[in-house]
This record gives structure tokens, C-alpha cells and sequence, in this order.
């Protein structure tokens, strides 16, 4: 048992190194003895776990699919609207982008070229699940008039997997806020008036790891500062956003929790290349 607990630590540890070297390097440029000295391990052991680095690659794809099966999986589970659930799924697979190397050295391999013939498609996987959806939506008047399920797929998918590319190199195009001003521009055209309301471009699943919004916001005004008290009195800054969950935004959809003091900072849609709000 512990050394099946052993092989297991030292196949994760491979593969995560091996992942870290593909996000960084790509998939033709990585050595395995990188990979290998990475993980702290032999290039005995690795070939012990891991034959060549196609299989390596094969293991990080298959890994980073299944996290984008349980984003989605999640977001269908979820008692939202379909278009909610897009937003939802979206800031999900962001976050994962983000967070995870595995994830995003998966994405990484599926942009590789040449194409590795048994190289699995996640984008591929991610824009069948859009598509579904978004018809879905269509077929319950979920999208607005003279919208097509096929042409809100080409605008999301363009949108999120050009996040996800040049988030590779710099994390603040995968930033939750960076997404919630994308899909404050987009949900307008997307959703019928009357829906809009209820969507929250913020999305309504927080972030893992993330603090959450506070239990209570004071809405009180601050009384005016009295003529005897010594000293200036601060005048109130302006108002924060994003509000806490449940406050709203601009034409009254709700701006969902409140944007962490750690989180990366949103970027222009679209910035200079090189430059960030």
C-alpha cells in the first residue's frame, strides 16, 4: 500500500512537471530530462510511469479534459438559466486557466503544430458543449430575437479561448473581472431585455480559494462630520465595484460578490498589447 501510495505521488509529481514544461516551453521544445529534474526524479522513474513523452502529454490532456467535464457537469447541474450557466461555465474554465497548470498546459498542447495525431481536442471539447447549449437556449426562447445559436457560439468561443491564449502570458486576461466586463458587453445582445435583470455577468458559483463577499454592507449615509470636531473629515470615495452578491449594477442586473484584493486586475476589451488598465 505505501509503495502504491509512493508511485502514484511520483506519477503526479511527473505529470505536473511535465505540465509546467509544456505551459512554459511547448510540447516540441520539453525535454524529459527537464521534465524529470522538475519532478525531482530519475530518468529511470520516469520512463518507469511514463514510456515517451507523447504518452506524458497524452496524461496531461487526459486530465485537463476531465476538469472541463466536471465545469460543465457543474454548471448543467445548477438551477440558473442556460445562458447563466454559460457565463458560469466560462468564469469556471478561467479560473481553472488560472489556477491550474495541468489545465492550462492542456490547452497549451491543443494549440500545438504540428498536430499530434493522437492529441485529444479540448477546445474541440469546450465548443461542442458551448454549441449544445446555446441551442438549447435558442429552443427556449432564451436568446434574443434574430440571434442564432451557431453565431453566439463563434462570438463565445472566439472570446474565451483568445483569453485563454493570452492568458499564457499574462494572467489578467483570465482575471474574473476581465470576463465579467466581456459578458457585460455581450449579454445585452445575447438575452432578450427582459431576462437581463436576472443574469449576473459576474457569474453566481465564487471562485475556489477565494475569500468570500462580506455577510452585511452598510448601506447608511455617513452623517455629515460635526462643526467642533478637530481635524479635516474624510470625504467618502467613490462608490466600489463590484458590489457584494445580490447588489446591482447598470440597467439593474446584479454585479454578483465582490472582487478580491487579490485577484489580478481586469484588463481593456481590447488593451494594447502590452498594456493593462
Amino acid at each position: 500500500m505505501v509503495q502504491q501510495a509512493r508511485a502514484a505521488r511520483t506519477r503526479q509529481l511527473l505529470m505536473r512537471a511535465a505540465a509546467q514544461t509544456f505551459a512554459e516551453e511547448g510540447f516540441v521544445a520539453a525535454s524529459l530530462s527537464t521534465i524529470s529534474s522538475r519532478a525531482g526524479v530519475s530518468s529511470g522513474a520516469l520512463h518507469f510511469h511514463f514510456e515517451s513523452k507523447q504518452v506524458l502529454a497524452r496524461a496531461v490532456e487526459e486530465t485537463a479534459a476531465g476538469a472541463i467535464s466536471r465545469i460543465t457537469r457543474q454548471a448543467e447541474a445548477s438551477d440558473v438559466s442556460l445562458l447563466q450557466r454559460l457565463v458560469d461555465a466560462t468564469h469556471a474554465l478561467m479560473h481553472s486557466l488560472e489556477a491550474d497548470v495541468v489545465v492550462r498546459a492542456g490547452f497549451e498542447l491543443a494549440g500545438t503544430t504540428p498536430r499530434r495525431s493522437e492529441a485529444l481536442d479540448l477546445r474541440g471539447q469546450w465548443q461542442h458543449w458551448v454549441e449544445q447549449l446555446l441551442h438549447a437556449a435558442a429552443a427556449k426562447g432564451e436568446l434574443a430575437d434574430g440571434v442564432r445559436p451557431e453565431e453566439a457560439c463563434s462570438a463565445v468561443l472566439a472570446a474565451t479561448v483568445g483569453f485563454e491564449v493570452l492568458g499564457s502570458t499574462n494572467p489578467q486576461w483570465v482575471a474574473r473581472s476581465t470576463l465579467r466586463h466581456y459578458w457585460e458587453l455581450m449579454l445585452p445582445r445575447l438575452a432578450p431585455q427582459d431576462t437581463l435583470p436576472a443574469l449576473v455577468p459576474y457569474g453566481t458559483t465564487p471562485a475556489p480559494n477565494t475569500p468570500a463577499p462580506p455577510a452585511e454592507t452598510s448601506t447608511s449615509t455617513p452623517a455629515p462630520a460635526s462643526s467642533t470636531a478637530p481635524g479635516p473629515t474624510a470625504s467618502p470615495g467613490p462608490t466600489a465595484s463590484p458590489g457584494p452578491a445580490g447588489s446591482t449594477g447598470p440597467a439593474g442586473r446584479s454585479t454578483g460578490p465582490a472582487l478580491s484584493a487579490a485577484e489580478p486586475a481586469a484588463v481593456s476589451l481590447c488593451p494594447h498589447p502590452h498594456k493593462t488598465d
